[in-house]
């Protein structure tokens, strides 16, 4: 058996966690949730951390694993009044790096994407996220022989704590483990009929408002919150959103009701990785002290979208998924946005009625918007790189990771005053902040980052003040070191 993740659960002695996610860079990846558990569990255990991360085996996790090792024998899982057997696998690890584990069951995982195909949700997530959440805590004695702090992520992963207290409550081993749950975007929640329950194995008397009934419905999110020992979300702005009925998705009273188990941390990048001195990605490295290969970047980012390449015409850039929720309403018609002197240029995939819209304007205004329809991290890195000022019009973002990058680029956000957004940008200094969720708001934050960009003194301190911005993940990283040290010397919820 491999050694135990924790060394210790007293407040002054190092705590173990295991991450049970659905995604986790580079295995499986939609969006920032995968990004997030990985830079938080990369940095927990390079800080001697004991760490581990279960997530699903998935297709696209053959695609990138050199190699796939058993552990232990193929072990049975509960669903309902099913027995499923699933079989728990890693891949080596290297020193000082989480160990990574899958859970491998070929009909619920082995699919085309991680939620759906061909834009539609699979039918049966409620089953397939409820087998997951078992089979994770039924693999935990595989992984350590003692108690550990479990740390849930999102919906996929939010029966974990309802299990850990229901159907393993009155084993010493997991009475003796504690459950974080991080909210990373509330506004997916795993809503299922009444009857999910009995096809899932949990009993009818979780069907109630202040466990997992909503609205006639069961929620897996609502019985995660319920359960939990703890719950973070990704920004302390967000935590404060999600109290309230237009911002908690309809869940604003399961979250005021966490009353101080419920915190607000924010998201990290990886500084090495998001380095514009060493990424091999842009087509030159620069840094806050010798910005001229930042020119260079510009230069040929132009060139890649066909727009004309002057030096002096502020270049805005965006590379997001084409949904509403990145703000897409208040660019389609803003002919203000559009009507002055600024170069403009959008990579994303999406909804078709956004790509369509986006792709009508860059006809409209082929020198001074271009369009790239699809997604890639180079593509991204270059928009970050070689754009003056890069756009982040939410309607919501829990915390968001682009900002962030595009600073520790020296391309400055606008970006809507929500969120993470509002915990990681200063306003006036590196990046520019606006309120309303209007069109002429962000037109209006548009000019005065344009008018900014024509001071050429200001705006180079603005940009090597930007670069110089620490996003990385010490702080958060200590902040979770605290819930974990708090959930352990208290009793675990729900009991």
């Amino acid at each position: 058996m491999p050694p135990p993740l924790l060394l210790g659960s007293s407040t002054d002695g190092p705590v173990g966690v295991v991450h049970i996610a659905a995604e986790y860079t580079p295995y499986a990846h939609t969006g920032g949730l995968a990004d997030a558990v990985a830079g938080l569990a990369r940095f927990q255990a390079a800080a001697g951390v004991p760490t581990a991360v279960i997530m699903p085996l998935h297709r696209s996790v053959h695609r990138v694993a050199e190699e796939l090792l058993p552990v232990g024998r193929p072990f049975p899982v509960e669903v309902g009044p099913r027995v499923e057997w699933a079989r728990l696998c890693r891949v080596a690890a290297s020193p000082r790096a989480p160990r990574v584990f899958f859970i491998e069951h070929d009909g619920y995982f082995n699919r085309p994407g991680p939620y759906g195909a061909g834009g539609q949700d699979y039918s049966d997530n409620g089953l397939r996220f409820a087998f997951f959440a078992q089979a994770a805590l039924a693999a935990l004695p595989r992984i350590t022989s003692a108690p550990v702090v479990v740390h849930a992520h999102d919906w996929h992963a939010a029966l974990v704590p309802v299990y850990l207290r229901t159907r393993f409550a009155g084993h010493s081993f997991y009475d003796g483990a504690r459950a974080v749950l991080t909210v990373h975007n509330a506004a997916f929640q795993g809503h299922f009929p009444e009857e999910m329950l009995h096809v899932v194995g949990l009993p009818a008397w979780l069907y109630d408002w202040r466990l997992l009934e909503w609205y006639g419905r069961v929620n897996y999110l609502k019985g995660g919150l319920a359960f939990a020992d703890f719950v973070t979300t990704v920004s302390p702005t967000h935590a404060r959103e999600l109290l309230t009925p237009e911002g908690g998705f309809g869940l604003h009273e399961a979250f005021a009701a966490l009353g101080d188990r419920l915190v607000g941390i924010v998201n990290g990048i990886d500084m090495e990785a998001w380095n514009p001195a060493t990424d091999p990605q842009l087509t030159a490295n620069y840094s806050a002290n010798d910005l001229s290969g930042k020119r260079r970047c510009k230069a040929a980012l132009q060139r890649t979208f066909g727009l004309p390449q002057r030096y002096n015409v502020p270049l805005i850039g965006m590379a997001a998924r084409l949904v509403a929720q990145k703000g897409l309403d208040l660019l389609i018609g803003n002919t203000t946005l559009f009507s002055g002197g600024a170069q403009f240029v959008f990579t994303g995939r999406g909804e078709p009625r956004y790509e369509a819209a986006l792709t009508a304007i860059a006809a409209r205004s082929h020198q001074r918007v271009g369009v790239r329809l699809g997604f890639s991290d180079r593509m991204a890195r270059r928009i970050m790189s070689g754009a003056d000022m890069f756009l982040v019009p939410s309607l919501y973002e829990p915390c968001g990771l682009t900002q962030m990058s595009s600073q520790r680029y020296g391309t400055l956000p606008v970006a809507r005053r929500v969120g993470g957004l509002a915990d990681t940008i200063e306003d006036g200094q590196t990046g520019f902040l606006f309120d309303a969720y209007t069109p002429a708001a962000l037109a209006d934050a548009v000019r005065q980052a344009v008018e900014t960009y024509e001071s050429p003194s200001r705006w180079a301190w603005l940009v090597e003040h930007a670069i110089e911005r620490d996003f990385s993940w010490e702080q958060s990283a200590a902040e979770f070191s605290t819930v974990y040290r708090r959930v352990l010397a208290t009793a675990p919820a729900g009991r």
